[in-house]
């Protein structure tokens, strides 16, 4: 269990890909620089889909979370 307290989080449990990726995507950038996001997905595409794209987006991957029935990504905005 992480101790990192997200400013924001979206709950893409239940969407297809790439639904929850576009949702971290859209809310990141109505985000400010700093602000840590938690996408909770229970997709297994996200696993690569949210570390590639942080990376490339410049965007830290700060932790990923296993839980039960989904996984909890924590992004924080550059």
């Amino acid at each position: 269990m992480t101790d990192i307290e997200p400013d924001d989080t979206v709950d893409a449990r239940g969407a297809a890909c790439p639904g929850p990726l576009m949702d971290l995507i859209g809310r990141i950038r109505d985000a400010e620089s700093g602000d840590v996001i938690r996408l909770l997905s229970d997709n297994d595409q996200s696993l690569t889909d949210v570390p590639e794209w942080a990376e490339e987006a410049g965007n830290e991957l700060l932790a990923v979370e296993k839980l039960d029935d989904h996984d909890a990504f924590y992004v924080e905005k550059a």
